[in-house]
């Protein structure tokens, strides 16, 4: 007679014996797996060398790969308005071994500039970490009659596109930020967009353009040195090194101030315990007292905060400053 009891004993047996090899198999595979990082982290800038992000990007490396027991490695990767090296991690693997220092114009403004983009700013990327803000300031040449604000708008309404200014490229923060300016104050300015921002201030220095609206820690040593005139300060706040110069809201321009940040982010689908492992060694670097008061000396304002709190930034930024460009047809292609 045919034992049923035994049957289904032996059935149990082989079903916990299946279960214990697939355990040991899951097991092994883990044991497997290296922690990460194990070898080298790529973070690509989006700027060319010496440019404020690369500054950035470089005081910080050290730090990370010592939070992180694994060097980074920086790489610039500029051209056409940040495209370049954002399309370029935008389909890299999704592992954490490369990653992008992506500032406000990839994240937020070219979406709204560009009618096509190789990545899409809001579904290829998982955000890792805010990591800085600055604020940007007018500056005219020394040999400008532009000595401050009101002569520059005086001359602007009296000869409408007359006065030129300068910008990193166009649709460049440095580029919609000069044309907010001309939109608050009613006066129409004519661009002259160069190949980065430093081409693009060394032109204003050197009187071939009248203005540019630069990043402050740029500008900062030129306008201690009186190669530049500083006209107005596109924050909330004047700057401290420099007391004497109005805020736009001052000098009766109303606009937006102008976000000038940057973050740290990664193709979409990275895991979430690399996002918070590279979001703790990003929060350790710009702690760092030594670190801390270079970005600052740089005008570099440190970020600390979520991955989800600086996407939720960004969108915000493409939301303002969608309209912003809706508004006034700037367009790039």
């Amino acid at each position: 007679m045919f034992d049923h009891s035994k049957a289904r004993s032996a059935r149990y047996l082989r079903a916990v014996l299946v279960s214990a090899l697939a355990f040991i198999g899951h097991a092994a595979q883990a044991q497997a797996q290296p922690a990460y990082p194990d070898h080298p982290v790529r973070l690509i800038v989006p700027q060319s060398a010496g440019s404020g992000a690369d500054v950035v990007a470089r005081l910080l490396s050290e730090k990370m790969a010592s939070a992180l027991g694994a060097s980074v490695v920086v790489e610039n990767k500029p051209g056409a308005n940040g495209i370049v090296a954002t399309s370029y991690v935008a389909k890299a693997p999704a592992d954490g071994y490369t990653l992008l220092l992506a500032g406000v114009s990839q994240m937020s403004f070219n979406p709204k500039l560009y009618k096509s983009l190789p990545y899409d700013a809001n579904k290829d990327f998982t955000y890792i970490a805010p990591v800085v803000d600055t604020p940007f300031v007018l500056v005219a040449g020394k040999s400008s009659p532009y000595k401050n604000l009101q002569q520059l708008l005086a001359a602007a309404k009296a000869t409408p596109d007359s006065v030129t200014f300068a910008s990193a490229g166009a649709g460049n923060s440095t580029h919609l930020s000069t044309e907010m300016i001309a939109a608050g104050a009613g006066i129409k300015l004519r661009h002259v967009p160069y190949k980065g921002s430093g081409p693009a201030l060394n032109a204003v220095i050197g009187g071939q353009v009248d203005v540019m609206t630069s990043v402050l820690g740029s500008a900062l040593p030129q306008i201690e040195a009186g190669n530049v005139i500083p006209l107005a300060i596109l924050a909330e706040q004047r700057a401290s090194d420099l007391p004497n110069v109005p805020t736009l809201k001052e000098a009766g321009i109303q606009a937006p101030a102008m976000p000038g940040w940057f973050a740290l982010v990664g193709p979409a689908g990275t895991d979430g315990a690399i996002v918070s492992k590279l979001n703790g060694a990003i929060q350790a670097a710009i702690a760092d007292p030594a670190v801390n008061k270079r970005l600052k000396d740089l005008y570099f304002v440190p970020m600390q905060g979520s991955a989800n709190a600086m996407r939720a930034r960004a969108e915000d930024d493409a939301k303002v400053w969608g309209e912003f460009i809706a508004s006034t047809g700037v367009q790039v292609d």
